[in-house]
């Protein structure tokens, strides 16, 4: 029987940012140095291929650091982490690495230093994500005001209008984003923003390829986790940018084939913490059914690498 014909644009950059790979690179590096058990306190990044296969390795995987012995070493997540989580690992005498990605800690930095200067935060970011929780735990309570929406601007309750500064989660979606930035200058014209935008590098590449891409497009997938906020971005992206039907999947085998039924093209990303082989799987579901032929759309090239922590590099 022969197969429909179907063109698959496959979006570059995707997939793998250089904090995911870091932080995978360091429990892998730890149970090298320590041995199994390593634990780590929440999914080391929100993607359940990538978590079961550091569980099978010897990483355990747990809630808070109350779950954890005090004799074998921790690792905090590439989300960042409260001030008091290392504080307490240290109080106990635990072997701590923090995989935080760098440019996470670049925006608790950040909102240290406007701390220091005797500002109130707005945290641009969603309630309840690990980042969000990580980086409002920086400061204290009080200290840093959450906004999600354009909405909550015209709420939320300041100090002093004249002493604010603002942050955002680096996963957001840049246009959403914008639009909450503009309205927290329209309310508070005094307000002080980060140096250079928040949203890390590759959550915008992967962003600006959907967009680039979505046109072309019949539907496309996103290869990514239900709990990954950058993965979730892209989907809501992919619609905005003209392709309707724009779906999240974490395995070929989500893959609702009646829904794409008659496609003649198929738009394929994937989010930060999704791995190559998981984007690979997908294309080969697709080359199973369909005569495809494959073609990249490509807005940027990524080189960045960020360093894992000294320990780590040194012997045991």
């Amino acid at each position: 029987m022969t197969k429909p014909p179907l063109t698959l644009y496959l979006a570059a950059p995707r997939g793998f940012c250089a904090g995911v790979d870091r932080a995978i690179k360091i429990v892998e590096m730890a149970i090298q140095k320590w041995g199994a058990p390593v634990y780590v306190r929440h999914e080391i990044v929100h993607n359940k291929f990538v978590v079961d296969a550091l569980r099978d390795q010897g990483a355990v995987f747990v809630e808070e650091l109350d779950d954890c012995p005090d004799d074998r070493p921790v690792i905090f997540s590439a989300h960042g982490v409260p001030k008091a989580v290392p504080a307490a690992a240290a109080k106990r005498e635990m072997i701590y690495v923090d995989a935080t990605c760098p440019l996470v800690s670049k925006v608790h930095i950040e909102a240290q230093r406007h701390a220091d200067n005797g500002l109130q935060m707005i945290m641009i970011g969603h309630e309840g994500h690990p980042e969000t929780i990580g980086t409002m735990g920086q400061l204290p309570e009080g200290e840093v005001l959450l906004v999600e929406t354009v909405a909550d601007v015209a709420t939320v309750q300041v100090r002093d209008p004249a002493r604010l500064a603002f942050v955002t989660q680096t996963t957001l979606s840049v246009d959403d984003t914008a639009g909450i930035v503009a309205a927290l200058q329209a309310r508070f014209p005094a307000i002080i923003g980060p140096h250079k935008e928040d949203i890390c590098y590759a959550t915008t590449n992967r962003q600006e390829a959907v967009k680039a891409m979505a046109p072309k497009c019949d539907a496309m997938l996103v290869v990514g986790a239900p709990n990954s906020s950058n993965s979730r971005r892209l989907v809501e992206v992919g619609a905005r940018a003209g392709c309707t039907y724009s779906q999240l999947v974490q395995r070929a085998a989500d893959i609702d084939w009646r829904a794409l039924d008659g496609i003649g093209s198929m738009g394929i990303t994937a989010g930060a913490s999704a791995p190559e082989v998981l984007i690979n799987e997908v294309i080969d579901a697709f080359r199973d059914r369909y005569d495809v032929t494959v073609e990249m759309v490509e807005t940027a090239k990524e080189d960045v690498e960020f360093k894992v922590p000294r320990v780590l590099r040194e012997p045991a």
